[in-house]
Formats: structure tokens, C-alpha cells, sequence
């Protein structure tokens, strides 16, 4: 029962790192990365479709991208699709390829996105935190109805404990690479 605990907090632990992995992409650095693209969907015959299934997307050199859509008929439409996200690329077609060049980035412009890698990094902390909250409130439950006792509910706490730990040394850890990544010229 306390091991089901556990489990299922490092399961949400593990979402939230996930997560945190996944909101670091979107913040892009001065380097091509096809990760870059991979929030952009292509209206494609009607469905909303992510970039990655109806086009290749490769690194040219460390500041450009290439797109090269599947089908012909979609390269303007995944070039309204970049530029009309979130991301301030301005793609240029070139025969059947389109180039995404990364613009360079300011000194003010790193630290604006500096500041949102912590953000969310804090707020992958945030649920890793309350993750471990809520793992110690079943355990106080079961020791409530006489189901633990006070050693095992005291261990499983610890437990717990060590997970959020590990788990928040590794949000941290990725926090200060994606900042080296950032302010890196």
C-alpha cells in the first residue's frame, strides 16, 4: 500500500519533469534545434496536425532550419503556421524547402527568456511539491484508520522525502544547463 504511494508520486514527479522538458523547448536559443517547431500545427486537409507529419524538419547549420513539406501544396500554409506562432521566425521558401533562419538574440531578449526558464522550473517544483503533499496526506489517512503504523508512516514519509529531493535536484540541474544554453553567445 505505502509502495502504491510512492509509485504513484514518482509518477506525478516524473510528469512534472516532463513537462518542464517540454516548456524548455519552446524556449528557443540562438542555436537551430527541430525541437524548436515542434509546438507549430499545419491546418492539413481540415485537421489540425503537428508539423513533424507533414514535413521533415532538419538543422541546415546552427542557425537555420529546414522544412521540406511531403507535399507541395502545403508550403504556404506551414509558412503561416511558423510565422503565425509564438516562436518570432520568419521562414523564407526557397524552391520546395523551407528556411527558417533564428535570428539572433539580444543581451535583453536572453535574460527575458532566462527569466521564463525559471519560471517553470518553479513551477515544476510547485507540482513536484505538491505531488509529495499529497502522498504524506494518504499516509496520514492510512495511519489515521489504523491501516500503517507510526514507524512505516514516518519511513514512507521519508521515502517521499528523498523523492522529491531527487526529483527537484533534477529540475534544478536542468534549469542551470537550459541557462548555460541561453546566455551562451
Amino acid at each position: 500500500m505505502i509502495n502504491d504511494i510512492k509509485a504513484d508520486a514518482e509518477k506525478h514527479m516524473k510528469k512534472s519533469l516532463e513537462a518542464l522538458s517540454a516548456a524548455f523547448n519552446k524556449i528557443r536559443t540562438g542555436r537551430a534545434h527541430p525541437a524548436i517547431l515542434d509546438s507549430v500545427t499545419v491546418n492539413y486537409y481540415g485537421q489540425e496536425t503537428p508539423l513533424k507529419q507533414v514535413a521533415s524538419v532538419n538543422v541546415e547549420d546552427n542557425r537555420t532550419l529546414t522544412v521540406s513539406p511531403w507535399e507541395k501544396n502545403l508550403i504556404p500554409t506551414i509558412e503561416k503556421a511558423i510565422m503565425s506562432s509564438d516562436l518570432g521566425l520568419n521562414p523564407a521558401t526557397s524552391g520546395d524547402i523551407i528556411r527558417v533562419p533564428m535570428p539572433m538574440l539580444t543581451e535583453e531578449t536572453r535574460r527575458e527568456m532566462v527569466k521564463q526558464a525559471k519560471a517553470d522550473a518553479e513551477h515544476a517544483r510547485v507540482s513536484i511539491r505538491n505531488a509529495r503533499r499529497d502522498a504524506n496526506s494518504m499516509l496520514k489517512e492510512l495511519e489515521k484508520e489504523k491501516e500503517i503504523n507510526q514507524d512505516d508512516l514516518r519511513r514512507g514519509e521519508e521515502d517521499i522525502q528523498k523523492l522529491t529531493d531527487r526529483y527537484i535536484a533534477e529540475v534544478d540541474k536542468t534549469l542551470k544547463s537550459k541557462e548555460e544554453d541561453l546566455m551562451a553567445v
